[in-house]
């Protein structure tokens, strides 16, 4: 196989991980501020319980903040997110507290929130750094036409502007996620092991067929590795053994299922490859610490 067939092969691997990942966990990604600035400024921007992140629609600013070693400057159509919701300032000058030697131009941004809230533990958002910019020069066409549209979209004030823009930031972030994996110099955890083409090629197997009865000496062969040399190198890459992974992928691919009124609970089991649904049930209640009916009834509802 030549470079460029396994890097495309990495690439296919890696998104369909991503894609799975993403795809089952319920998120919020909400535009919560179109703010214009002029003049010398800063804006204190507090810890949350969120996600936040800043795009930059005109003219340019600079980022401060304990999570970062030096004031990160930002120009227009460059995205900051921080997944942690950590303490930050945004400036018109890399120090705030000087004064500007030169009257600064306009500074627009749009300014949101994000958050999973499905599942116990997302391993996309343990593994994103405390913060991490996307620079609009060095990311993808996809992603400049992407904050392109939603920096349009916030200049239209028709009716339903802030549901289209929520789902554009949905997938910006999506998009940007990917874009932070492609260019990491140090990625941890699941986004480490998705850099990495043999472990990438397991977990896109078990991610595809999470109801397949795996064991690490399957998944070793789909990484063309020995058991032994597999299970050690996933441990330390993703933090976690492999069967213990695919506990807990198998319960967040179950509380997708779950949610859906077609699928009855013996089903999703068998879906997921338990023999019987009393199996099932106790395994997703060892991971989730709630049985299936919980994740299944409607807020203020009754267990079916």
């Amino acid at each position: 196989m030549d470079i460029q067939t396994a890097n495309t092969n990495l690439d296919a691997d890696r998104d369909n991980v991503l894609e799975t990942v993403l795809g089952a966990y319920r998120m919020r990604v909400e535009i919560t501020a179109d703010v214009r600035y002029c003049g010398t400024w800063y804006d204190q921007e507090p810890s949350t319980r969120y996600g936040q992140f800043h795009l930059l629609t005109e003219g340019e600013c600079w980022v401060s903040g304990a999570a970062l070693e030096a004031p990160m400057h930002l120009r227009c159509g460059d995205l900051i997110v921080f997944p942690g919701g950590v303490r930050h300032l945004l400036s018109s000058s890399p120090d705030a507290h000087l004064p500007e030697t030169e009257v600064p131009g306009d500074t627009a941004m749009l300014c949101g929130e994000l958050e999973f809230i499905t599942g116990t533990s997302n391993p996309i958002f343990s593994a994103l750094p405390a913060y991490f910019v996307v620079r609009s020069n060095e990311s993808s066409q996809g992603f400049r036409q992407l904050a392109a549209m939603l920096t349009e979209t916030s200049r239209d004030r028709r009716w339903g502007r802030q549901l289209v823009q929520n789902k554009l930031a949905d997938s910006l972030f999506t998009m940007a996620v990917c874009e932070y994996v492609r260019r990491a110099e140090h990625p941890r955890g699941l986004l480490a092991a998705l850099t990495d083409v043999r472990l990438s090629r397991a977990l896109a197997a078990v991610h595809e067929r999470p109801g397949e009865d795996w064991t690490i000496q399957l998944m070793a062969q789909h990484a063309n590795m020995s058991r032994t040399a597999f299970a050690e190198l996933f441990t330390a890459t993703v933090g976690m053994p492999p069967i213990q992974y695919l506990a807990h992928w198998r319960a967040t691919e179950a509380r997708r299922l779950l949610k859906n009124r077609r699928f009855s609970v013996a089903a999703v089991a068998e879906m997921l490859g338990y023999r019987s649904e009393a199996a099932f049930r106790r395994f997703f209640k060892r991971i989730e610490g709630v049985g299936p009916g919980e994740v299944r009834k409607p807020k203020g509802g009754l267990d079916d």
